[in-house]
């Protein structure tokens, strides 16, 4: 196993020096799962337009934007493409969030922070009708990195 990137030789903690490495066009794919009750995805299903998911798309798209606000080691990134999409199925949310950037350094942050801020606005929204409510599965799925 490698070492921590976010730790010096001293084990402070830093962050990381890409001052060195070539910019590239960078994309990641992160997904996270919003548990719930049948009876509870029927009712998200069947929202109208500016619904409880545009709203946790919305807040999705506006976390990644200030993911270097909350995790404090990571570099401020230009996004150049966000794009998050939620799927209601027979007992869950599948939020699958996409982040795009040219730079010297990925974006899997970004597409998870989208990710997991997505699922916790699906949270907040149906708590009140679902106890058993349970955000799972956030994870990275896909990372690429080509020429710039």
């Amino acid at each position: 196993m490698s070492e921590l990137s976010h730790v010096d030789e001293t084990g402070a903690v830093r962050m990381v020096d890409v001052g060195e490495k070539d910019v590239s066009r960078r994309r990641a794919v992160a997904r996270a799962e919003v548990r719930m009750a049948a009876g509870t995805a029927r009712r998200l299903r069947e929202l109208p337009k500016g619904d409880a998911l545009t709203t946790a798309q919305i807040a999705g798209i506006m976390a990644a934007k200030r993911t270097a606000e909350l995790i404090p080691l990571c570099h401020p990134l230009a996004l150049s493409h966000l794009a998050v999409e939620l799927e209601v199925g027979e007992g869950e949310v599948t939020i699958v969030a996409s982040a795009e950037t040219t730079a010297q350094t990925g974006v899997e942050m970004e597409a998870l922070t989208a990710a997991s801020v997505a699922a916790l606005t699906v949270y907040d929204m149906a708590k009140a009708v679902d106890r058993e409510l349970e955000i799972t599965g956030v994870r990275l799925v896909e990372k690429t990195k080509s020429p710039a």
